[in-house]
């Protein structure tokens, strides 16, 4: 049984992976898109800041996943909860045993799904509510 202390942490933790994920999903690429669209003082285009945004959106989004994974873990620690993952590979499998897969699903797995469930909704209320129309009028 999980004392209050531990309970809080582990809620505390619960929300700074939904946060973490929010911010990996939506957070990431428009923090980069604004970041280098500041930097970019002439009209005419060139190949760096799109290079820049080709590298740093993935690089941040590996760093924050890091950071997700081990925030998981500790969970994983403070509730003794801790999963024992154990992945049959297909060619070890017997073609009688069932399809279904064995691995446990953590907090994490559910936090993110959730968040990439808000980040599609978020992107399709904006794209079909609030960007307009690029045709010309």
């Amino acid at each position: 049984m999980l004392g209050q202390g531990n309970k809080l942490v582990a809620v505390s933790l619960i929300a700074v992976m939904a946060v973490g994920s929010v911010v990996m999903w939506l957070g990431i690429p428009f923090g980069w898109i604004y970041v280098v669209s500041q930097s970019v003082e002439s009209s005419q285009p060139s190949m760096g800041p799109y290079v820049l945004l080709i590298v740093g959106i993935p690089v941040s989004m590996m760093l924050v996943g890091r950071l997700l994974g081990s925030l998981n873990r500790y969970y994983g620690r403070v509730t003794h909860t801790t999963p024992e993952v154990r992945v049959n590979l297909p060619w070890h499998r017997s073609l009688r045993e069932s399809r279904d897969s064995s691995h446990p699903r953590t907090v994490l797995d559910v936090v993110m799904v959730i968040s990439v469930g808000a980040a599609l909704t978020c992107f399709g209320a904006w794209f079909f509510l609030l960007a307009g129309s690029p045709l010309p009028s």
